[in-house]
């Protein structure tokens, strides 16, 4: 006999989108360039030669898109806004036509009962401010300062929820060091500086934005994976504390006003002078909440130890992958919140991303199944239900996303959306997952 799996009755069901990945209008109505138009524009970076210059065409199809939020039962949607557009050359000069854009979206949610939840920076830096030196130099973050106290000026009086930074590990290490994505570097001093600054323009726009927002909520949104050793062997479970440093404890802890953690610092062997006096503490502005970006988990097997030398590996990743060949291991969504929650004491957590790409198509009858997605999505929500039945204070959770959209590196041949989008005629067509999902929401639980 099936039985529901209800969540709290406050519990806020969402999906999430990013400003790059879906809007488009590159280069229209005094938008500037971004590090991914460059990026995207430049031969063999991106899968296909694709860009994000239609993607979506979300800037001119928002009222579209949200209808289809209103028709899912959406409570919140969480998006990004495209900093260029607000100031074509990072700082300075603002636009007025990009405020519009946004003020107008605001409004439209917010006349529908969906609650904005604003991420100010999802990796879309101007391309002016690279050309400055981008995310390794300190005046990168100073201009993030003037472009969060712009935006939250403008729509702090009907925005409550704001995210500073989408996962700031991608910013600084995929983009700086193994250069798979904008501005497309491989220099570690450069990664572990931008790193800095990505946090320091988080901690100094804390107090910014709650001035302008007097009840905002602020925090910041992680990618963040448990780190399993491959075996029970003293060598496999340092190797994979030392990958935990470098993906978690690398942003958590200064978050938690614990510093950069010691044993990554000496991992890394660089000598962290671009930290200055009074940085950690600014870094370590008290958060409202925390964001939690989760796909999968990693399994890790020493590189030092040879093989012959190691014990037999003992834990190997479940078999069933995603079209990005990630793991899907939904008990790690458990384990990582109730880590996050004992470990760390943050005030409220949020899955702000979970998703999974498939190889989703069109059939004859014009549906979209998705059942591997349907099944993805049940047992992560499961797991949620699970560690809030632990006492973590989970308050809500956005899938990855509302609809298929430009997936980076990967241009269009990942598609994660609940909704089917047609970049050939950018038509929209609803998965099985979407009219799951809204069942869902209107039962605010999940039948097992």
């Amino acid at each position: 006999m099936s039985k529901i799996i209800s969540f709290p009755p406050d519990f806020i069901w969402g999906a999430a989108t990013a400003s790059y990945q879906i809007e488009g209008a590159w280069n229209e109505d005094g938008k500037g360039e971004s590090i991914w138009d460059r990026f995207s524009h430049t031969p063999g970076k991106v899968a296909n030669g694709d860009t994000g210059d239609v993607a979506c065409d979300h800037y001119h199809r928002w009222r579209e898109d949200v209808a289809l939020m209103e028709e899912m039962g959406l409570h919140a949607y969480r998006f990004s806004i495209a900093w260029p557009r607000l100031l074509s050359e990072g700082r300075g000069r603002v636009n007025p036509a990009g405020l519009d854009f946004y003020d107008r979206l605001v409004d439209v949610l917010l006349e529908i009962q969906i609650e904005p939840f604003v991420t100010l920076y999802h990796w879309d830096l101007p391309q002016a401010l690279q050309d400055q030196g981008g995310w390794p130099t300190r005046a990168t973050a100073e201009a993030f300062v003037e472009y969060a106290d712009l935006a939250s000026r403008t729509l702090g009086d009907r925005v409550t929820y704001w995210m500073t930074l989408n996962e700031p590990f991608v910013s600084a290490f995929v983009g700086y060091l193994e250069g798979r994505h904008a501005p497309g570097h491989s220099d570690l001093d450069e990664a572990l500086a931008a790193a800095h600054h990505l946090l320091l323009a988080h901690g100094w726009a804390v107090p910014v934005i709650r001035r302008n927002s007097p009840d905002a909520q602020v925090g910041i949104a992680l990618n963040l994976s448990g780190q399993t050793p491959a075996s029970s062997s003293a060598a496999d479970r340092a190797a994979a504390w030392q990958r935990d440093g470098v993906v978690n404890r690398w942003f958590l802890d200064p978050l938690s006003a614990r510093g950069y953690p010691p044993d990554v610092v000496q991992h890394y062997g660089r000598p962290m002078d671009f930290v200055r006096a009074g940085d950690l503490e600014a870094i370590a502005a008290p958060n409202d909440f925390l964001g939690v970006n989760y796909y999968t988990r990693g399994v890790v097997r020493s590189s030092v130890a040879p093989e012959a030398e190691n014990v037999p590996q003992t834990v190997f990743p479940n078999p069933e992958r995603t079209e990005m060949g990630w793991e899907v291991y939904p008990q790690g969504l458990y384990e990582l919140l109730g880590r996050l929650h004992f470990d760390y004491r943050f005030p409220a957590l949020y899955v702000t991303e979970n998703g999974a790409a498939y190889a989703d198509q069109i059939g004859p009858d014009g549906r979209v199944d998705d059942p591997s997605r349907v099944a993805y999505l049940k047992a992560h929500f499961t797991e949620a239900a699970r560690a809030i039945a632990a006492g973590v204070p989970l308050r809500g959770y956005f899938v990855w996303s509302l609809m298929d959209n430009f997936e980076w590196a990967h241009g269009y041949s990942k598609r994660f959306g609940l909704v089917y989008v047609d970049y050939r005629t950018q038509r929209r067509v609803w998965k099985t997952s979407a009219h799951w999902y809204r069942g869902v929401i209107a039962a605010n639980g999940v039948v097992d």
